[in-house]
Formats: structure tokens, C-alpha cells, sequence
């Protein structure tokens, strides 16, 4: 939501993509993807993108369905019944009719409706529902996801440049989806997070991204910082980047600047199955913002080394920037002053 600002005059502002650039966002990874078409039909068919291909299934608008993988085999359950599908490595759902150029999105997804289309792949016993949107349509429910849609035209746009750049850099060609549409990325709810303002925010900034040296930047926000300040990239990742550096940050009104996380012993026995659990944690270095650079694990089969990047994804912490409190004979609790739901990515 608050951008790491201390960059954004120093850094360019160009059209750096080809219009109507394509994103893939992995909605949802499980066994059953519950779907359904809405205003007008769609269609199931195999292949990898080939639009030739002979559909496999037509659902009809306001039809709901689930795609579910049994015991290697794919299935597709409506109302009518279930019928098995033919063994494949790839599937879409997409419009069997042009769009009437209404906004309600062209399919549903868990109860969230979606523009463009949706790519289904079989990995190992799941499967992947992962969405290709135009950039440009995919940007409006981003913005509407990660800040307020009340907030001043100003802020909304910062944050739809921050978006955009962010998604850009996040593609990888080689992999089968380049974003999630959760906080691993940045957030993506789907049209019901789109407002006139979130869209106006992205019209207004449309091909506009954020480069340093010729590059895209490294865009990351974040929610709350907590403790006053952000960090360093270099202090947080291999490299230290001259557009991200500490500056001091004013959100000690956040409702997230402050948390507490109860860590049971069985968590921390599955966290640390090295050390059979932990009787203490030492925070050994931190950095100059105070968040742990480097700690010790203490536990009844020995003791782990983690750098703070590391405790904090085994504990599923939300941030560095945390103290450690002894409930009996158990580590079972984290207080911290620390940002919620902080995004970042390695540069």
C-alpha cells in the first residue's frame, strides 16, 4: 500500500512494453477448481494455446462447474453429472462469444469473477487455474487489491506505476505463470476490486513504469514497515540497490504496525526438525533498522544458524523486526513492531 518512495524522483518514467502485453497470475493450486461462466458461454478445450482446438466442453452462461483430478484423472462435474476428460498436460477456458464490452469479467473463479482467460495445467495431483489478462486490465483490480480505492488520485496512480513495473518485472518466460495473485506477488482479487478510480488511475498512467539505468525497477511495497523506518535492500538481499534505501516511514497508525504470533511447540518442532524443536532463539546481529540479520536456534538435538530471511520463512513471521518472549519452557510467541503483509522480491 505505502510505495518506498525515497526513488521515485530519481527514477524514469518510459514506455518500455508492446501494447496489449499479456500477464499470467496463478489464481488458485488444488485438486479442484470450482468455475463458472457468466454472461455469456464458455468453452473447454485442450492444447497449449492453440485456439483451433476442438472443444473438449461448453459450459453456458450462469453455469457453475468444477474440474477435479482423481486419482490421476480429470473430471468435470455440473450439474448434469460428471464426466471424465481426456488425459492432458494443459486446458482452457475461454469466451465461445465475442464480449459485449460490459465490465462484469468474462469467467468465476472461488466466487471472484475474472477478465481474459483461463489456462488450467496438471502438476503432479494439482492443478494450477492460472490467469492471462491484458496488463492494462489485470492493473485496476491490483491497485483497488493493495490500497484503498478512497484514497487521492494521486496515490492511486504512484501505485498503478508501482503495479505495472512490478508485474513486468516479475515475468518469466520459461515457467508457467509469472505472479500470484496473493501477497507471494501482489494481491489480485479480480474485478469485484475494480472502482471507477482504480481504473481511471491506471488509464491515466498507461504505459508508464518506473526504470533505473535503462532497467525496469524493483518496485516492492509494502503495508507497514513498522519501527519507524524501511530496511536497506542490501541488507535484506545480495545486492544494494542506490533507489532503495532506508528512509523513515510515518504509518504508526497502521492497524498491522504492531502483531503478535503464538508459536506452538509442535509448529516450532515441525519448523525445526534439525534441532527437535526450540528452547530458545538468539538473535546474534541485526541491522541497522534493528530487524535480524543473523540468530541461533537452540533446541534438545543441537543448535541451527539461519540468517534472518530464513527464521522468518520457517516461523511464517511477518517481518525481521521482532523479539522473542519464553512462555514456560517454550518458545510460543513473537511480538514484534513489524510491517504486515510486507511484499518484497530478490532484485
Amino acid at each position: 500500500m505505502l510505495l518506498i518512495g525515497s526513488w521515485l524522483g530519481t527514477a524514469a518514467v518510459a514506455p518500455v512494453f508492446a501494447a496489449g502485453t499479456e500477464v499470467r497470475v496463478l489464481l488458485l493450486e488444488s485438486d479442484v477448481v470450482a468455475l463458472a461462466a457468466l454472461d455469456r458461454p464458455l468453452q473447454l478445450r485442450s492444447g497449449g494455446g492453440d485456439s483451433a482446438a476442438s472443444p473438449i466442453a461448453l459450459l453456458t452462461a450462469g453455469t457453475p462447474a468444477r474440474l477435479r483430478l482423481s486419482n490421476g484423472r480429470l473430471q468435470l462435474e455440473t450439474a448434469s453429472g460428471s464426466r471424465n476428460l481426456p488425459a492432458v498436460a494443459a486446458m482452457w477456458l475461454e469466451a465461445a462469444a465475442p464480449a459485449r464490452g460490459d465490465a462484469t469479467g468474462d469467467f468465476q473463479v472461488l466466487e471472484r469473477r475474472y477478465r481474459g482467460r483461463l489456462q488450467i495445467l496438471v502438476k503432479g495431483s494439482s492443478l494450477q487455474a492460472i490467469n492471462h489478462v491484458p496488463l492494462e486490465s489485470y492493473l485496476p483490480s491490483v491497485v483497488g487489491s493493495e490500497m484503498p480505492a478512497t484514497w487521492p488520485q494521486a496515490a492511486l496512480r504512484a501505485q498503478a506505476v508501482a503495479a505495472r513495473t512490478y508485474a513486468l518485472r516479475e515475468r518469466k518466460p520459461t515457467a508457467p505463470f509469472d505472479l500470484s495473485a496473493t501477497v507471494k506477488s501482489q494481491v489480485y482479487k479480480g474485478v469485484e476490486a475494480e472502482t471507477p478510480s482504480t481504473r481511471e488511475a491506471v488509464a491515466a498512467t498507461r504505459g508508464q513504469v518506473l526504470t533505473y539505468g535503462g532497467q525496469l525497477a524493483n518496485t516492492v511495497f509494502h503495508s507497514s514497515s513498522g519501527g519507524g523506518s524501511t530496511e536497506n535492500s542490501g541488507d535484506l538481499w545480495r545486492q544494494q540497490l542506490p533507489y532503495l534505501v532506508s528512509v523513515p516511514d510515518f504509518d504508526e497508525h497502521s492497524p498491522v504496525n504492531q502483531w503478535q504470533q503464538r508459536l506452538e511447540p509442535e509448529q516450532l518442532q515441525q519448523a525445526f526438525p534439525e534441532t527437535g524443536g526450540v528452547d530458545r532463539i538468539a538473535v546474534l546481529s541485526t541491522t541497522a533498522t534493528g530487524r535480524i540479520r543473523e540468530a541461533r536456534v537452540q533446541g534438545p538435538r543441537g543448535s541451527l544458524l539461519l540468517s534472518g530471511a530464513q527464521l522468518r520463512s520457517r516461523l511464517g513471521l511477518r517481518s525481521t523486526l521482532v523479539r522473542f518472549e519464553l512462555l514456560s519452557t517454550e518458545i510460543a510467541s513473537a511480538a514484534a513492531a513489524a510491517p504486515g503483509g510486507a511484499r518484497c522480491r530478490p532484485p
